[in-house]
This record gives C-alpha cells, structure tokens and sequence, in this order.
C-alpha cells in the first residue's frame, strides 16, 4: 500500500480465516519502507507528466517496487505466500473523467516477483461510472464490525458507517497532505503530535471560508485527490498572509470540525486509524466536538497498517470471485468484483 502523504510502502503479512460465517485476520507482520528523496520528488511530480513520461514513471515505479517487495519476502523468509495483494500508488485521479491511475500494477510485476499478483482495483469501478474510491469500507464492514463509525487520517481522511442496512463512506477532507505541507515550510517533515499547531492559533476567517468549500456541499459518493489540494485548498490559504503555525491551527480546527459534522450518532463507537491518529492535537480537537462518542484508537499495527491488511482482503475476495467494492460507497452502476490478476 502506497499513499498520498508519501510516506513509504507499507507491506504487511496478513493470514485469513472465514469461520462461523465470519471473517477473521491475523496479523503476522508488517513494515513501512520509506521511500527516498528522488521518489518522493517523482511521485509529487507525477501529476504534471505527459503520457509518455506517466508510462515511463510506471514501468520505473514497478522495478522499484519489485525491488522493495522481493527484498521485504527475503528478509522475511517469506516464501509461502499464496498472492501479493497491491494497491499501487495513484497519481491521478479523476473519475468524474473517467480517469484513475495507480502505478506499479503493470503485468512484468509477476515475472519480477514470481508470485501471483492481485492489483489495479479502482479502475473497474470507475468504468462503472463509480469514484473508484473508498475502496476500504467492504474491510470496515466485514472485519470491523464492532464499530459504528471507522475513520482513516491518512494524506486524506474517510469514514465508513452503516446506514439503513447499505455501507456508506466518502472522503471528508484533506489530512496529511496540508499538514505536511504547511510543517514542510517550517523545516519539519510532519507536525509531530500537532505540536506546531498547537503553538498557533484558529484565524476565523479563514477557518470560516475553509468550511464553505463546494465539496462540503456535495453529497456522497464524493472523493479527494491531489488534484483538489492543488486547485481549491491551497490557493485558498496561500492567499492569507498568516504565519504557517497559525495555518496548521486553523486546518487542524477546520478538519475536526469537519469530521465530527459527518458523525451524526453523537453516542456511537468510533476506530481511528491511520497516520493522523498520531497526531494527538488533532484527536484531542476530534474528541471535543464529539463529547458523548467512544473515540478509539487502534493497535499500532492497526494505525500503520490497516489500509493495507483491507487491501491484503480485497485480494482475498478476488481471489475467491466475492464481491469487493460497494457500489453504495463508490456510485458505480453494481456491486462488484474487482482487481486484475496476474500468474
């Protein structure tokens, strides 16, 4: 699993079990291999490639992830998998053009690995006329069913949640992605903990015009990119001239504002997971506009790892011919089955 706040590809080893009528995991091991300055500079760079250079930057992003997997399986004495499940890394995404791309899920993976390879999940559902996203709530459902409500802070946060016996779950918000950004310009690689938002403080206005956006208006199935980074959130802050300490408060402010507003059962279950929850200012922001909610923080391996154990199931399913991604999550025409497979 590779996403957008470019921190690493998290690899975990995950076993599965279908008893009872139920599914159960086992978490044996993971590891985020971080990726190095010249990646990180390509992958943010991706989005402004021509289709040429996009190809070229696939085929190079799946040596290198070939690379990391084969020396992820031998340091691991990994050699009785039965498949490797991918999410990719996506550079571009635009499903209202009918438009998604994950790169690394090219078919020379297999001969590089030597493993069947289950990948390239998102691009069905978008022929479908679906977002291609969030794929993770068919997991929440299915694995995490103990919760009323699963929340992900990753570079953009998402919930999931049973409504009137359908799953649905839409992105709320950017999370990572400007909050690495604005530390970024203070010399720091991410707000440790929200310490440096914690020093600054809420500009109302800004906070104001944050929370009337277009996309807070829109109803779900709705999805977050880079793309709406780049072209609402950023020219929007960039136009206050306010010290980036007191940006990261009010995007910290605006962003639990946001969350809970989507939480409509105030006494409800709520997991948090993801690269956010170690963001303890941010969790303490959450839990104050959500008094009466049991807010819940995974496992350390369920924070780091949880996206790519559900991506580990959705390959699992494929495998198996079941149903992996929700049409009442992503818009698209059905419920379906997707992933490509490759022996």
């Amino acid at each position: 699993m590779s996403g957008t706040s470019l921190d690493g590809i998290d690899c975990a080893v995950v076993e599965f079990t279908f008893k009872n009528n139920k599914w159960n995991y086992d978490f044996v091991l993971g590891k985020t291999i971080p990726y190095t300055i010249d990646w990180i500079n390509k992958l943010q760079n991706a989005i402004h490639l021509n289709e040429t250079d996009l190809h070229l930057l696939n085929i190079d992003y799946t040596y290198m992830l070939a690379e990391t997997l084969s020396s992820f399986l031998l340091e691991n004495n990994l050699n009785d998998l039965d498949f490797i499940s991918s999410h990719g890394h996506t550079v571009l995404h635009q499903p209202e053009n009918g438009i998604t791309l994950q790169i690394g899920n090219l078919p020379i993976i297999t001969d590089l690995v030597s493993i069947p390879f289950v990948c390239d999940f998102r691009v069905q559902d978008v022929l479908l006329g679906g977002q291609g996203a969030p794929l993770v709530p068919i997991g929440d459902r299915l694995l995490f069913s103990e919760f009323d409500y699963c929340l992900n802070l990753g570079g953009f946060s998402n919930i999931s949640f049973e409504e009137n016996g359908n799953r649905i779950a839409f992105d709320i918000c950017p999370i990572n992605t400007l909050l690495n950004h604005f530390s970024q310009k203070i010399g720091k690689d991410y707000d440790d903990e929200g310490k440096l938002a914690e020093q600054g403080t809420v500009n109302q206005d800004l906070f104001d015009k944050l929370n009337h956006l277009e996309f807070y208006h829109q109803k779900g199935p709705k999805s977050l990119g880079i793309e709406q980074v780049n072209e609402l959130f950023l020219p929007l802050i960039n136009r206050y001239k306010i010290s980036d300490h007191d940006i990261l408060a009010t995007l910290v402010e605006h962003m639990a504002f946001q969350i809970s507003s989507v939480i409509k059962n105030k006494k409800s279950r709520l997991l948090i997971t993801g690269g956010g929850a170690y963001n303890r200012y941010l969790i303490n922001r959450i839990q104050s506009y959500l008094s009466n909610t049991q807010v819940e923080l995974g496992s350390k391996e369920l924070i780091e790892f949880k996206e790519a154990i559900i991506f580990a199931f959705l390959g699992v399913l494929r495998i198996t011919n079941k149903i992996n991604v929700l049409s009442s999550v992503t818009g698209a025409s059905k419920d379906h089955c997707s992933g490509i497979i490759f022996n």
